[in-house]
């Protein structure tokens, strides 16, 4: 009866499926099964335009599973009833429907189908240039893949989607930052940043936080790249090779990305709003110890290290309170308490757009509202409103474009990050709140984590992005044009730490303890590009002219406060109630850039195509006589597909070799550090002011160089339904910008210089696309990318006798750490073992750290599936990565220590034969007691971190039959499942004690009309 039952259930909840989805099937119930009543042998031939048969067709009765493929001599026969519906597809041609109408004899002939690979046109910067015809690499990602991620940064909707960008998030809590890097880390002591261009305007992306205020927040590095609405957003580009960046000059030398944002469109005026609701968890719990594995590990530990007597002796009790105060019985999982809980996350954006021919505009408006995983009130809001017009007079001479964007962030959080303390707070430990309800001290025997509660941490951004671009054309092939932009970055951000928020055993009063430190920052910067462009077209021949020019000012000012001794804590955010105030650092700072660059580009016959590129820099963070440089590029293609060899192939659709060769640069130093610079130190000398020097005068160094080389092979293949682009790389950095330390003697830190060091990167890029199956009710697309990075030290001139040769070595990667070669456990002593290198019977820090291991990714790359059946469309992206990364033993190596740790340790060695990995246990009470600080910072710290991830899964319905209104209904998730022999929290961001990444669910709504 149980399985009767049991079947019963499966065919009602079968026919469930069959009624709710029968109305995306092409046919009715009833059409299907006469088909399959009335079926007869239906045959045919499919040709082409030419009469040249076509093998491998797939011929299918529309709404059934009844299908064949056609022969080599294009001929098919297929049973089908004589209403059916016969649907006949092949990749590089037009999917065609014919019906039966009652016949045996089906004759089809299909036409090729063009995507029109020329059409395709990407934003190169001062210029755009179709795909077909592009010389440099450029990888672009399109509103239509942005939209379908709930991501608030746009860096976190680029992961996973373009070769030669990694991209690593740093952490799970809101407003946090992204480290990015393009082709690798091209300099010694320079950032990855990329240059960010926001519609023609520089957006500089390194945050104004100061560690005086975040050093222990969760979200130090808050991205001002979150002002940027990701649903705002048309498209991204990045440019990675020289012939497209070097137009940018020194701005460029670590890629350009270009951020286009949605621009009305002409028609009636359209109202669009999308709603959705998130939740977020963490994704992986790490294994630690229960309270009866710490506990026994932890008395051994005590026992081992000779204070086994004074276990049970009260006197001592206070020493280890966690073993003879808190109990055998007591057991709590403090990474559920502390970051298991779940962030919500609820998003507005409403938007009006339209226009007439001539003038289109757009207005949109977004509000986010955030929690976190935290427990407490903590939150971060964003509210941004963006405009956008467009005009073109009557003759189509004269455009403008008016852009402007301001958006507000609040984010409040808890001073500290809980994720460390999740990972290490004993299994035992107290209650967090007393009977009462207050903070539980459990007599002054711990420090409660929820106090830091009371440490708040706020932030407030407000960021204005505003651009006008004008153009006139003087004659039918001349035009003049003219950029201009402002940017207004400003950040506000206080840190405070009352009194209460401190174990009551110290007897700390708001005048002696409380305390505020306050951070006001701003940067603001204006920039004027004034063009001229000169095309023209003669039979066979295209010539396409650019000069301009930039002039660009940028002012950044920082002044960092802190005030001790307040009244009491309700006064803490009033500086003015302060007994003690002193400046912690005052900056304030001028940029001044400006540059003349220009653009020649050759077409001949369609086919051969030359581009060059130049620009001439001028920094004022150079001295007298280096603060201009030259860099410029060249780029080679051959459309070869359209030779007479080629012509008339039917699987070659298109074929295209291209290189490129240049040079960009770099400035990124910082202001002033060719002059002698002081600082002030908040200190005061008998009533005076003292000052610290922090530079010393240098005005011989210059420009850091970057030389580029790419070659390039683009195929595509059945009328470019299939479409393959294959890169290899080699950037060679030199000259390179180093702060040189001095001796303290000296009175100055170090010398800024030029280095004779040559650093390279290179590698090999896949990307592919490809339109699988097209039918009138059902499309499968799919992309991949694959990078293949090597990096490496050519040449460091006086490495051995520097400071750095402590962290480089000559033909390795400057990704690079050194560790001990760990040996394991000695089965005798219990100790851990180390490859003692040079022989001395002693393992040193300088001599010993031998051990090389490469942490950067081997490779990485993304698998992207979209399949749309009628209004149903679901989409996947898969993300991977070879890498290696820090496992749990880089933060505790030695068991028995207080403070709980992974469950491996549990395994430890406990008498003389045992062969076992981790070390005997200790207390932690002996200073030098095994080798738990070495062992960290061995290989045995480092283990395979590699990793598939489902990054991105969509499912969107479109609801069909509403006049007049568009509404779609989406389920999204992001960062969902994740493969990895990895036993850390998250593969990507090993072990750094912050907050991994969350994995989220989304609920949304677009609604258009």
């Amino acid at each position: 009866m149980k399985k009767l039952s049991f079947f019963v259930r499966r065919i009602c909840v079968f026919l469930l499926f069959y009624l709710l989805l029968s109305p995306l099937f092409s046919r009715p119930v009833m059409a299907l099964s006469s088909s399959v009543a009335f079926q007869e042998v239906v045959s045919g031939m499919v040709t082409d335009v030419d009469g040249e048969p076509l093998a491998g067709v797939t011929v299918v009765v529309d709404g059934s599973d009844l299908g064949t493929v056609s022969g080599l001599d294009g001929a098919f026969s297929v049973m089908a009833g004589p209403d059916d519906l016969l649907v006949f597809s092949m990749l590089g041609f037009q999917t065609v429907s014919i019906p039966v109408n009652g016949r045996d004899a089906v004759d089809v002939v299909l036409e090729e189908e063009l995507t029109q690979l020329g059409e395709v046109v990407l934003n190169a910067g001062y210029y755009t240039v179709s795909e077909k015809e592009r010389t440099g690499n450029i990888a672009t990602v399109k509103a239509e893949v942005i939209d379908k991620q709930p991501v608030d940064n746009p860096l976190a909707a680029m992961q996973g989607q373009m070769s030669g960008v990694n991209i690593v998030q740093n952490t799970g809590v809101p407003g946090g930052g992204f480290e990015i890097e393009v082709r690798g880390r091209n300099f010694i002591n320079g950032g990855t940043d990329p240059l960010y261009i926001v519609d023609g305007v520089p957006f500089g992306s390194q945050s104004l936080g100061s560690n005086d205020v975040s050093r222990d927040i969760v979200n130090a590095d808050i991205s001002p790249l979150n002002a940027i609405n990701p649903n705002d957003i048309e498209s991204i580009e990045v440019l990675k090779d020289a012939d497209a960046t070097a137009i940018y000059g020194s701005r460029g030398a670590n890629g350009v990305v270009l951020i286009t944002t949605k621009r009305g469109k002409s028609g009636k005026t359209r109202f669009d709003a999308r709603f959705s609701s998130s939740l977020g968890r963490i994704t992986h719990f790490l294994d630690l110890m229960d309270t009866g594995q710490y506990l026994e590990v932890r008395r051994e530990g005590i026992v081992n290290d000779g204070f086994g007597d004074f276990l049970e002796n009260p006197g001592f009790a206070s020493f280890w309170p966690d073993v003879a105060l808190w109990g055998d019985d007591r057991y709590t999982d403090w990474q559920k308490v502390l970051i298991g809980g779940t962030a919500y996350r609820n998003n507005a954006q409403l938007s009006v757009s339209g226009g007439s021919e001539g003038t289109q505009f757009l207005v949109s408006g977004g509000f986010q509202d955030q929690t976190t995983v935290f427990p407490g009130d903590a939150k971060y809001q964003k509210a941004s409103v963006r405009s956008n017009v467009n005009h073109r007079s009557g003759n189509d001479r004269f455009q403008i474009n008016l852009s402007t964007s301001y958006t507000h962030e609040d984010n409040l959080l808890p001073r500290s990050d809980l994720t460390f303390k999740a990972y290490t707070l004993e299994p035992n430990a107290p209650e967090l709140y007393d009977e009462n309800g207050n903070l539980n001290w459990e007599d002054n025997t711990w420090d409660n984590p929820l106090a830091t509660l009371e440490q708040k941490y706020q932030s407030r951004s407000r960021t204005l992005l505003a651009n006008a671009l004008l153009s006139y054309s003087i004659f039918k092939d001349l035009e003049v044009r003219a950029s201009m932009g402002y940017t207004d970055y400003r950040m506000d951000s206080d840190k405070i730490l009352p009194s209460s928020s401190r174990n009551p055993s110290l007897n700390l009063t708001p005048q002696s303890y409380s305390n505020l430190t306050t951070n006001a920052s701003r940067r603001s910067s204006w920039i004027v590009e004034p063009q001229v462009q000169w095309k023209h077209h003669w039979d066979g021949f295209g010539l396409d002219v650019l000069l301009g020019s930039t002039f660009q000012q940028q002012t950044t000012s920082q002044l960092v406060m802190r005030g001790r001794g307040f009244p009491n804590n309700k006064l803490i955010y009033n500086m003015a109630a302060a007994e003690e105030v002193e400046a912690l650092n005052s900056l304030d700072t001028d940029y001044r850039y400006n540059a003349v660059f220009g653009r020649v580009n050759l077409n001949i016959l369609d086919r051969y195509i030359l581009n060059l590129t130049g620009r001439r820099d001028g920094s004022s963070r150079f001295g007298p006589g280096r603060q201009f440089g030259n860099f410029g590029a060249v780029g080679l293609a051959w459309i070869f597909s359209k030779e007479g060899l080629f012509s008339e192939s039917s699987l070659l659709s298109f074929g295209k070799l291209r290189g490129s060769y240049g040079t960009t640069g770099s400035d990124n130093i910082g202001d002033y550090r060719y002059l002698d610079t002081y600082t002030v130190t908040g200190e005061d000398y008998d009533g005076v002011t003292v000052l610290s020097p922090t530079g010393i005068f240098n005005p011989l160094f210059g420009w850091e160089a970057n030389n580029k080389l790419e070659t390039g092979l683009e195929l595509g293949f059945f009328r470019d339904r299939l479409f393959i682009n294959a890169s290899w790389y080699r950037n060679r950095s030199s000259n390179q910008l180093v702060g040189i330390p001095l001796a303290a003697t000296t009175g100055f830190p170090e010398l800024t210089g030029n280095f004779d060091a040559t650093v390279e990167n290179s590698g090999v890029e896949l990307d592919m696309r490809a339109v699988l199956l097209r039918t009138d009710r059902f499309q499968w697309s799919t992309t991949f990318n694959l990078s293949v990075p090597k990096s490496k030290l050519v040449r460091f001139d006086g490495l051995e006798n520097s400071i750095f040769s402590d962290r480089y070595v000559v033909g390795k990667p400057l990704s690079i750490t050194k560790l001990y070669n760990s040996l394991g456990v000695d089965p005798e002593t219990g100790q851990y073992e180390f490859e003692d290198y040079n022989g001395d019977g002693q393992i040193t820090f300088t001599e010993d750290r031998q051990w090389i291991e490469d942490l950067a990714p081997e490779y990485y790359g993304g698998l992207g599936n979209s399949i749309r059946w009628g209004n149903l469309t679901f989409d996947l992206l898969l993300q991977f990565k070879k890498q290696l990364g820090y496992n749990t033993i880089r933060y505790k190596a030695v068991p028995g220590y207080r403070g709980n740790s992974s469950v491996k340790l549990y395994d430890r060695w406990r008498e003389p034969g045992d062969m076992e990995s981790v070390q005997v246990a200790a207390s932690g009470f002996v200073i030098g007691a095994g080798q738990g600080d070495i062992q960290r910072r061995s290989s045995a710290a480092v283990s395979d971190a590699s990793f598939v991830r489902v990054r991105n899964i969509t499912l969107n319905y479109s609801v069909p039959g509403l006049d007049g209104l568009d509404v779609d209904v989406y389920l999204q998730g992001q960062n969902l499942l994740t493969f990895t022999h990895y036993d850390g929290p998250d593969p990507e961001q090993t072990i750094n004690n912050q907050l991994p990444p969350l994995r989220q669910f989304t609920l949304g709504l677009k609604i258009g009309f």
